[in-house]
């Protein structure tokens, strides 16, 4: 597997979310050592705004992923030559188009300091607190209940840092609405509402309804959500 130019090994889930966000293209794909343990591996791919991550397992010689049975490292790689067609639970497909390199050409070239002064005094090194928003992304269709009319729209969304985002179709660029997580106070299962694989986002002004399509899918949505709502209280 070392061998794999596009293996980046120990890479976080975080640091291949930004890689592929800020540099990677859409249908971009890398493949990093899962936390699951030492035959677990995952294939973090780039879906337009979002990165999705996928499992793949080693089974002795071959590995296992989606649908398919590799018997081998070189049947696995040549798959993805191939460029393979995948989906997700939320409907989206997704073409494997090109790996990311773990070796990326780099200019050896620096920037020349030209003023350098302290801004405060007193501070030592407990004062310094590493800060970095979790990028968290995801994205899929959504039932979203109307503020006023109450009936039931499908709607794209997409959450991305501390942000939710909802348009009126996934080929749109202008969301309808923002929603700044860090004044959302709770997310949570709802079964007041007349569907199935509801869940609700609490808001001073307003809870907002939501369902999936399937009980995995609004699962998914209220674990990471409620992951996000954790850190931002952790940071506060």
């Amino acid at each position: 597997m070392k061998s794999l130019s596009w293996y980046h090994h120990d890479l976080s889930r975080h640091a291949a979310e930004a890689l592929l966000l800020s540099n990677g293209k859409d249908g971009g794909y890398l493949l990093r050592k899962s936390h699951e343990g030492p035959n677990f591996y995952a294939l973090s791919v780039r879906a337009k705004d979002s990165v999705k991550h996928f499992q793949v397992i080693q089974k002795g010689t071959g590995y296992s992923f989606g649908f398919n049975e590799f018997p081998t490292l070189k049947e696995f790689v040549n798959h993805f030559a191939n460029q393979p067609l995948i989906g997700s639970e939320t409907g989206t497909l997704i073409v494997l188009k090109c790996p990311y390199p773990r070796q990326v050409e780099e200019p050896s070239i620096y920037e020349s300091v030209r003023v350098h002064t302290a801004m405060q005094t007193g501070r030592t090194e407990n004062d310094l607190i590493a800060d970095a928003p979790s990028l968290g992304t995801k994205e899929g269709y959504l039932i979203k209940q109307g503020a006023i009319i109450k009936n039931w729209k499908t709607r794209w969304f997409t959450l991305n840092r501390n942000e939710l985002k909802y348009f009126k179709d996934k080929m749109f660029d202008e969301p309808i609405r923002t929603l700044d997580l860090k004044e959302c106070s709770a997310v949570q299962f709802d079964y007041s509402q007349e569907k199935v694989n509801c869940f609700c986002l609490v808001f001073p002004e307003r809870t907002f309804y939501l369902c999936a399509k399937t009980g995995v899918e609004a699962d998914e949505w209220i674990k990471i959500l409620r992951w996000k709502l954790s850190q931002i209280k952790k940071y506060r």
